[in-house]
């Protein structure tokens, strides 16, 4: 409702900033007639087959007036008449010469300049523009002025909108006016007639509104009819016509309401305007009317949805009719709609029935699964099939009527189940479970029935089309629709819970879809036959994953999800689909996310027992099913697909080993904090499976391989730096209890680590950079120096190292022990001749040096000093005997033999 009578002016500058909108596609629409008429005279003097039916909504543009443009009309002035020349004969052409070929086409007329467009068709448009507000104006100054009462005003408005509709006809009639070829967009007779239709739009919802001449029902009545006859002059008058019926009449029942809506009467007009927009789209071939009527009609199924007293019946009626309209009028290929070429999914067609489906759904879910709109629902996706399958264009639609299914199904089962949406700490104040007014027995049963449609039409649509992707679309609508039914109805009934009949029943389901693989793998080949038989293959083995998960507990969830992966990527070696890799990635990314949403897979019901737990299962077997996936994915090429799945077989390997090395040190309370043994354990685990990505990468040559291999090497020295040497360091920090004198912590925690270092330093050595290689042997040393020294404290302090002063034969002790380590280092780099050996001997002497000239010196009183001193003497002496007399031992020349004496 407006405020004031002039709030109409503002309504009225609104229709004709989207008639002027209009211009501009009407001016595209011309142009591209121009272009088709060029392209059909070049075809026909090359006497070429013509070309195949394309969507008529494509082929024939909106046009002005329904009758063909006549030629410009002659002056009225007598020509002139033509010189008078000497009749020259030609020479006689041979036949077979250019004379015989066709006359060249004519060139297309040059598009028109600034000064034609504003003087031949802007000012039209703003002329007719000016007419309808000038109406208004006028009526303005005769309110001011006090000059006309309101029925007088009312009268005018119409005697105004009369002559203006008047004027429209009799200039259309009249030829000297509308036949006017430089005026396509600009028709004077459709603007004089658009300006009329909007003051009587005008008049009558002032006469109701305004001044209330008139009860709701006679202006609603009068502003359909105009609606309706703008539509048809449109028939006469083109496009900008039927763009302000199409709008004046669906914003007819806004302008004009009432206190209690009457839904019956309003979707019987509004199926009424709809069927006759749609005809006139039909008629003329115009792609946006028919567009804009769906969305209009879409738009008015939301009036009464959010309301507790929801009428079903009329919303009901209203996309029942829509649809059907729809189907008659819109779907290229069936009943009374376009032509099209066989073989293509055009989007009005597939759109159109889709919108419908959505405005059924929004009907079932609003109404909370109400038995007549459910009813209503199902018949709109039986029809859907039917369509789908009568008319290949709207093949599109299928993927609507599957996505629509499920998700009113999966709505319901949350309905019954609102747990599902609420944190564990229990629901909000005000949100608890809604009342279902359906019955199970109803949505079983429609279950059944979608289920059964949709796998059907599915195998039995197979080798119907020489498209590809027809059968595609049917096939991925055959295969996703039951099993997305059967999980949802799973969640509503079991609960997700332990069900053994809906296992029984997601086995039958696998035996169907393997029963349809077998037979598609028979047939003969047909365009789109691989990748339906590989989406039925893909179908047995998610049912067969469904019927793992409904038998036996939630956690085999994510094992059936790695299962899917690992049988996809073996299917797509027997069928070398590319879709098919990529869904197995897409398993493979589904059970990474299920592990970000529960780390322990079933919660707290991990159990107690070490590693033979749940945690072996639901890391271990989808870290299995992954590496074989990635073996079958490797065969085939490298690409993204197997390097998301080779990812995904890393995580999980990395995640089960600590995830056991947690359960394990922690006693089953995954929440603890860390510990020595905890990082021990990582870090030894972490080195090993580095050093195996290493030794793999060298033959996979993978980019994942080498990636992970570097990424768990940083992870094992992060640990290593900060849990190991800082945090847990028994000496520093921790007051942990090591353990025995030699089988200790010490000898997990740094004597392990410290080999296992050594050996990823030599895997890299000569395939990777020598910074990389001698950083990781670095770290051995310092961890090996670590042990030495833990070890000799446990010896002097007992299992706790962090309590206790250092006497003086322990400081003797270390310098012994770090002394005699570097001559053990050095001894190897003498055998085995390696010079890394030789300079990590060096640095562990160096240090030894520095801590007794720092340390010994100034704490080792007495004999300790002496010895210390005196040992180190003796060690760094007979080093450089060893390096003189074994490593760099210099070979003595032998005198040069004397020249033979030569006889005189």
């Amino acid at each position: 409702m407006f405020d004031g009578p002039f709030d109409v002016f503002a309504w009225i500058i609104a229709i004709a900033a989207f008639l002027i909108a209009i211009k501009a596609s009407s001016q595209a629409a011309e142009l591209r007639r121009r272009l088709n008429s060029l392209e059909e005279m070049f075809d026909a003097q090359r006497q070429v087959q013509p070309p195949p039916l394309t969507p008529v909504w494509e082929q024939a543009p909106a046009t002005t007036t329904d009758t063909a443009e006549p030629p410009p009309l002659a002056p009225e002035t007598e020509p002139a008449s033509p010189p008078v020349t000497e009749a020259v004969s030609p020479p006689p052409l041979e036949a077979g010469t250019e004379a015989d070929a066709p006359p060249p086409p004519p060139l297309p007329a040059p598009a028109p300049g600034f000064e034609e467009q504003l003087g031949t068709r802007w000012v039209v448009w703003i002329g007719g523009l000016a007419l309808a507000l000038g109406g208004f104006f006028m009526v303005r100054y005769s309110i001011e002025a006090g000059l006309l009462g309101p029925g007088v005003r009312v009268f005018l408005g119409g005697l105004f909108a009369a002559a203006l509709l008047g004027a429209g006809e009799w200039s259309r009639r009249k030829e000297s006016i509308s036949n006017i070829q430089a005026l396509p967009i600009a028709n004077i007779p459709a603007i004089l007639t658009a300006a009329g239709t909007a003051v009587a739009f005008a008049t009558i919802y002032a006469a109701y509104a305004l001044y209330g001449f008139l009860v709701p029902a006679t202006a609603f009545v009068l502003l359909g009819i105009v609606a309706m006859c703008t539509l048809a002059a449109a028939l006469l008058h083109g496009p900008a016509l039927a763009g302000l019926g199409v709008v004046g009449a669906f914003v007819t029942p806004v302008l004009v309401s009432s206190g209690k809506p009457d839904y019956w009467a309003l979707y019987i007009y509004l199926a009424v305007v709809t069927a006759a927009s749609f005809g006139l789209a039909r008629i003329r071939l115009w792609r946006w009317l028919a567009v804009t009527t769906i969305v209009f009609a879409v738009l008015w199924i939301f009036p009464g949805l959010d309301t507790e007293e929801l009428q079903v019946a009329p919303h009901a009626f209203h996309v029942m009719a829509g649809f059907v309209l729809a189907a008659l009028l819109v779907v290229c290929g069936f009943m009374f709609g376009p032509t099209i070429e066989d073989g293509e999914i055009e989007p009005v067609s597939s759109s159109s029935l889709g919108a419908y489906l959505f405005g059924a759904m929004l009907i079932v879910l609003s109404s909370a699964h109400a038995d007549l709109a459910l009813t209503a629902f199902a018949l709109l996706v039986g029809a859907t099939l039917f369509v789908a399958w009568r008319a290949p264009a709207a093949t599109g639609a299928l993927g609507a009527a599957a996505a629509t299914v499920f998700i009113v199904f999966a709505e319901w089962a949350v309905r019954a189940n609102p747990d599902m949406l609420v944190l564990p700490g229990g629901p909000l104040t005000g949100i608890g479970p809604a009342a279902i007014d359906s019955s199970v027995t109803l949505h079983l049963v429609m279950a059944a029935l979608f289920a059964a449609g949709f796998g059907l039409a599915g195998f039995l649509a197979q080798g119907r089309s020489n498209s590809a992707i027809i059968p595609v679309v049917w096939s991925a609508a055959a295969v996703a629709t039951p099993i997305a039914i059967l999980v949802a109805l799973y969640a509503r009934i079991a609960h997700l819970d332990r069900s053994i009949p809906f296992a029984i029943l997601a086995v039958l389901l696998a035996a169907a879809f393997g029963a349809a693989t077998e037979a598609l793998t028979r047939r003969e080949s047909r365009p789109g036959t691989m990748i339906s038989t590989a989406l039925f293959a893909t179908g047995t083995l998610g049912a067969l994953a469904l019927a793992l998960t409904f038998a036996l507990e939630k956690g085999w969830l994510t094992i059936a999800l790695a299962l899917m992966s690992l049988g996809t990527a073996w299917i797509s070696l027997q069928r070398p689909i590319p879709f098919l890799r990529w869904l197995s990635a897409i398993f493979a990314g589904l059970v990474t996310a299920r592990i970000a949403y529960d780390p322990c897979i079933v919660g707290d019901a991990v159990g107690a027992t070490p590693i033979f737990n749940w945690l072996l299962w639901g890391y271990g077997l989808p870290a299995a099913s992954f590496w074989g996936a990635s073996i079958f994915l490797r065969r085939r090429a490298d690409d993204a697909p197997l390097r998301m799945v080779e990812t995904a077989a890393i995580l999980f390997t990395a995640l089960l080993a600590f995830m056991e090395i947690r359960h394990f040190a922690t006693n089953g309370r995954m929440t603890s904090p860390p510990s020595l043994l905890e990082f021990a354990l990582q870090v030894c685990i972490t080195l090993a499976m580095a050093i195996g990505l290493e030794r793999l990468r060298l033959r996979s040559h993978s980019i994942v391989h080498n990636v992970g291999a570097v990424v768990l090497t940083v992870i094992a020295g992060f640990i290593s730096v900060f849990g190991l040497l800082i945090l847990e360091n028994p000496l520093l920090f921790s007051s942990v209890n090591v353990g025995g004198l030699v089988f200790n912590l010490l000898l997990l925690g740094y004597a392990l680590p410290a080999v296992l270092m050594l050996l990823l330093s030599y895997a890299v050595a000569g395939h990777r950079s020598v910074t990389y290689a001698n950083t990781i042997a670095g770290g051995a040393l310092v961890f090996a120096l670590s042990y030495v020294t833990l070890e000799i404290r446990r010896f002097y302090h007992g299992p706790v190292l962090l309590y206790g002063g250092t006497t003086g034969a322990e400081q003797y002790t270390y310098s012994i022990g770090w002394l005699g380590f570097g001559v053990v280092l050095l001894g190897v780099g003498i055998l085995v001749n390696s010079e890394r050996a030789r300079l990590a001997s060096a640095a562990v002497i160096a240090l030894t040096i520095l801590k007794a000239f720092v340390i010994d010196m100034s704490t080792l009183t007495g004999v300790y000093r002496a010895l210390s001193f005196m040992c180190l003497g003796i060690v760094l002496v007979a080093i450089g005997w060893l390096y003189q007399r074994i490593l760099f031992r210099r070979q003595v020349a032998p005198p040069p033999a004397p020249a033979p004496q030569t006889g005189a």
